[in-house]
C-alpha cells in the first residue's frame, strides 16, 4: 500500500492535497518516549515533593511534554476516528470566498488570528485567583483539562462548523436540537456575553483604579490603534509587519511616557481616576469601538494584541527557564479544604474549575470556532493544528499565569487579592490580616506592601483584586531578574498591565461587536420594520443594538465596581459558571452530531469533557443558589442583607445604608442569573439526551452537513510543509494565475 497519496479533483491541475500514511520511524518513537518519560518525571516531582522548595521550571517541562504527546497522539486519534479530514473537498472559505468574511487564509496566519480571538483575560486572571489553593490543583486541571476537554471542544466545533458552511454554534444547536434547544443556546450566548464582557472590564477597572501611569498608557493605545488603522487603510495598505513594528514601538513609548506623566502634578491630576470613572470610560469605549469601521480600531488592535501576546508569553517562559524561580505557594493550600479563601469563596470542587475557566475549557471559544475561523480555513486538515493546537497555546498562557502567582511572596499575594473590607487598604492592616491567615514564610510587615508598591511605581497595590495586578507583579519580578535589574520593575509592571489590557480590550470591543450582531439578528426576527436590523451596515440599527449591548454589560460592570463584597469576588464565579455553561452546550452539540452520524462508539471523546463540565457547573450553581454559607450563597447573602436593612444594621462587609442597598440589589441579580444558568444547562442536556436516544433507538444515520464540492486550491496540512507538499506547492506556483480562478494558499 502506498504511503503517500496525492488528491486530485481536476486532471488539468496539480494535486489539491497530500495524504501521508508513512509509519512513525523508530527514531521518532524513541524521541516521543523520551518526551513522555521527562514529562512523567516532572509531574512526579510536582506531585510528590513536600517540605522542600520546588522549582517552577518543572511546571513548564511537565506542561510542554504533555502538550507534545497529546497533540501528536490524542489529537491525531480524534482525527482518524471522527473528523477524517478531506483536502479534496472545498471548505466554506473556498466556496464563498468574497475577500471579507470568507477567504482561504494561510494556516500560520489563521493560527495566530484564532489564538488572538480566543485568548482573552480568562487564561490570565483565572489561574492567578486559583493559586490561592496551591499550585498543584490548578496546574493539573489546566494541563489535563485542556487535553481532554478544552482542545477537544475547540477542534470538534471547528470541524462541525466547517462541514456546515461555517454555521454558528446557535445555528447548529437549532439544526440538531430543534426550536427549544436553539432558543436555549441563543439565550445562553447573549447572557454569557453580557457577564463575560462585564467581568473582563472589571479586571481592567481594578488594574487601573487610582493608577495615573496605567491610565495614561492604556488611553494612548486608542490613538495608536486609530493611527495604525489609517496607516494600513490609506498610507501603506497591506504592510501588516511594518505597521505592527511601529505600533509596538509606540506602545513601549506610551509605557515609558506614562512613568514620566505620573510624576508630574498635572499628570496625577488628569489621570488619577476613580474606578467608577474608569468603568464609564470603558462603557463609552465599547460603544464607539463596536460602531466604528472594523479597519479603524478593531483590526489594528488585533495586530497589536497578537504580537504582544505571543511575544510576552514566549519571553516569560524563557525568563522562568533562565531565572528558575522557586514556588513560594504550597502544592495544596489550606483554602483548598476549607473553602474560605479571600480571592474567591468555595472549596476546591467545584470552584477551582470554574475559576480557571478559559485556561482549560472555555465555552467562549466555541463562538470563535463556529464564527470567524471556519470561514477562513483553507483545508480541513488544518483544523487540528488551529483548533486543538491553538487551545494548547492558550493553556500554556494559563500555566505561565499560575507560575507567576505562585512565585511571589504569599502574604503579598493574599494582600492584593483579598477584598478591601478585609485588608483595610493600609499596609499596617494588610500585614495584620495576612499574618492572621497562617501562611508559611516570615510574617508580613507594613514595609512589605509599601515597598512592593514603590518598586512598581504605584501608591498602593493592596486589594487590587481581579488577578491582573498580581500577574503584573509576578511578571515584573521575573523580567527584572534577567532584563534590567530591580530598577526596571516599575517599567515591567506597567508593561504587563498594558499586555493584559490589550488581551482584555480586544475581547471587550470584539465581543461587543459580536453581541451587537446577535442582538440585531434576534430583533430582525420580529418582522415588520424590525427587518432592517438584519442589515449590519444600517447605522441606526447598529447604534441601537450597540446601546443595548453596552447597557447590559455596563450595568453589570457598575454593579461589580460598587459591590461592597468585592466585585470580582462575587462576579468571577458567576462568569465561570456562565462560560462553562456555554462549553456544555458546545460539547452537547458535537456529541449529538457524532451520535447522529453513526459514530456513537467515539461519543466518549466529547463525552468525557461534557460529563465533567455538567457535574462541575451544576454543583457550583446549586451551591451559589442554596448554600447557607454567606460567603458562598447569593440568596443567603441577600436574605441577611434584607434582614440587616430592616434592623438598620450593616450586612457582612457592607457597613453604610447605601452599601446595604447595593448589596441587596446585587445579590438578587446574581442569584437570579445563577438560576437562569442552571435552567439553561438542564434544557440543553435534556434535549440533547432525547435526540441521542432517539437516534440510537431508530438506528437512523443522519447528518446536517452541507453537500460536498471539489476543492480547486492547495495548502499544506501542518504548520511546516513536508517535502512532498513543497513539491506540489512549486507546481501551483508555476501556474500562470489563470487556472484556477482562486489563488492558491501557500
Amino acid at each position: 500500500m502506498a504511503t503517500i497519496e496525492y488528491l486530485r479533483t481536476d486532471p488539468d491541475l496539480p494535486p489539491v492535497g497530500v495524504v501521508d500514511r508513512t509509519p512513525i520511524t523508530p527514531a521518532k518513537k524513541l524521541i516521543f518516549a523520551g518526551i513522555g518519560a521527562l514529562g512523567a518525571v516532572a509531574w512526579a516531582i510536582l506531585a510528590l515533593a513536600r517540605g522542600e522548595s520546588v522549582n517552577a521550571v518543572w511546571i513548564v517541562i511537565a506542561a510542554v511534554c504533555t502538550y507534545i504527546i497529546a497533540y501528536r497522539f490524542y489529537a491525531r486519534y480524534i482525527e482518524w476516528k471522527i473528523t477524517k479530514p478531506r483536502d479534496d473537498v472545498a471548505t466554506p472559505a473556498e466556496i464563498y470566498e468574497n475577500g471579507k468574511d470568507f477567504m482561504p487564509m494561510d494556516r500560520r496566519v489563521l493560527y495566530g488570528h484564532h489564538f488572538a480571538a480566543i485568548a482573552g483575560a480568562g487564561p490570565l486572571v483565572g489561574p492567578v485567583l486559583a493559586a490561592q489553593m496551591g499550585y498543584l490543583p490548578g496546574t493539573i486541571w489546566i494541563v489535563v483539562g485542556v487535553v481532554f476537554a478544552g482542545a477537544v471542544q475547540d477542534y470538534l466545533v471547528l470541524w462541525a462548523s466547517t462541514r456546515r458552511r461555517g454555521r454558528s454554534l446557535g445555528q447548529m444547536a437549532r439544526d440538531e436540537f430543534g426550536v427549544v434547544g436553539g432558543i436555549a443556546a441563543i439565550v445562553a450566548i447573549l447572557v454569557i456575553m453580557t457577564i463575560l464582557l462585564a467581568v473582563l472590564a472589571l479586571v481592567v477597572v481594578n488594574a487601573l483604579g487610582e493608577s495615573p501611569w496605567g491610565v495614561f498608557s492604556i488611553a494612548m493605545t486608542v490613538p495608536i490603534a486609530l493611527f495604525m488603522g489609517v496607516y494600513l487603510r490609506y498610507l501603506r495598505p497591506g504592510r501588516v509587519g511594518e505597521v505592527s513594528a511601529i505600533g509596538i514601538v509606540l506602545l513601549l513609548a506610551a509605557i515609558v511616557g506614562g512613568g514620566w506623566v505620573s510624576e508630574t502634578e498635572w499628570g496625577v491630576e488628569w489621570f488619577t481616576l476613580s474606578r467608577v470613572t474608569i468603568a464609564w470610560c470603558l462603557i463609552g469605549y465599547g460603544f464607539i469601538a463596536s460602531v466604528l469601521p472594523v479597519w479603524l480600531l478593531l483590526a489594528p488592535r488585533d495586530y497589536l494584541s497578537t504580537f504582544m501576546k505571543i511575544g510576552t508569553i514566549a519571553l516569560l517562559a524563557a525568563g522562568i527557564l533562565i531565572t528558575a524561580p522557586v514556588l513560594k505557594a504550597p502544592a495544596v493550600s489550606e483554602f483548598a479544604h476549607t473553602g474560605t479563601g479571600p480571592a474567591f469563596a468555595g472549596s476546591l470542587f467545584p470552584f477551582l474549575f470554574i475559576t480557571i475557566a478559559c485556561g482549560a475549557l472555555s465555552g467562549f471559544h466555541a463562538l470563535v470556532s463556529s464564527g470567524t475561523t471556519p470561514k477562513l480555513l483553507a483545508k480541513e486538515s488544518n483544523a487540528r493544528m488551529i483548533g486543538y493546537g491553538g487551545m494548547l497555546m492558550e493553556s500554556f498562557v494559563a500555566v505561565m499565569a499560575i507560575i507567576t502567582a505562585s512565585i511571589i511572596d504569599q502574604h503579598l499575594y493574599f494582600g492584593m487579592n483579598a477584598p478591601l473590607g478585609l485588608t483595610g487598604g493600609t499596609p499596617e492592616k494588610a500585614a495584620a490580616y495576612t499574618n492572621s491567615l497562617g501562611l508559611s514564610g516570615p510574617p508580613a510587615t507594613p514595609a512589605l506592601f509599601a515597598d512592593a508598591a514603590a518598586d512598581v511605581g504605584e501608591k498602593s497595590i493592596i486589594s487590587r483584586t481581579g488577578g491582573a495586578p498580581t500577574l503584573a507583579v509576578g511578571i515584573s519580578q521575573v523580567f527584572s531578574e534577567f532584563l534590567g535589574g530591580a530598577s526596571m520593575k516599575a517599567f515591567w509592571y506597567h508593561f504587563a498591565i498594558m499586555f493584559e489590557a490589550l488581551f482584555i480590550l480586544t475581547t471587550i470591543d470584539a465581543g461587543t461587536r459580536v453581541a451587537r450582531f446577535l442582538v440585531s439578528d434576534a430583533v430582525s426576527n420580529l418582522g415588520g420594520g424590525f427587518k432592517k436590523f438584519k442589515d449590519p451596515s444600517w447605522r441606526v440599527g447598529a447604534w441601537v443594538a450597540s446601546l443595548v449591548v453596552v447597557a447590559g454589560w455596563g450595568s453589570v460592570l457598575l454593579m461589580g465596581v460598587n459591590d461592597p463584597f468585592g466585585g470580582i469576588n462575587a462576579l468571577y464565579p458567576l462568569f465561570g459558571i456562565a462560560n462553562q455553561l456555554l462549553a456544555a452546550i458546545a460539547l452537547t452539540v458535537v456529541l449529538v452530531i457524532i451520535v447522529k452520524r453513526g459514530q456513537w462508539k467515539y461519543a466518549w471523546i466529547p463525552g468525557i469533557g461534557l460529563v465533567w463540565d455538567v457535574t462541575v457547573t451544576m454543583t457550583a450553581s446549586w451551591q451559589k443558589i442554596f448554600s447557607a454559607d454567606p460567603k458562598l450563597g447569593y440568596w443567603k447573602q441577600h436574605s441577611l442583607c434584607v434582614a440587616a436593612k430592616d434592623a438598620g444594621k450593616g450586612c457582612l462587609t457592607a457597613k453604610t445604608p447605601e452599601q446595604v442597598e447595593t448589596a441587596i440589589r446585587n445579590t438578587f441579580i446574581q442569584g437570579t442569573l445563577s438560576i437562569v444558568f442552571a435552567v439553561l444547562v438542564l434544557v440543553v442536556i435534556v434535549v440533547g439526551a432525547l435526540v441521542c436516544i432517539k437516534a440510537l433507538r431508530t438506528g437512523t444515520v443522519s447528518s446536517t452537513e452541507a453537500p460536498e464540492q471539489p476543492s480547486k486550491i492547495f495548502a499544506p496540512s501542518g504548520f511546516i510543509a513536508t517535502a512532498e507538499e513543497k513539491k506540489i506547492q512549486a507546481e501551483w506556483d508555476a501556474l500562470d494565475g489563470t487556472k484556477p480562478d482562486k489563488v492558491p494558499v501557500s
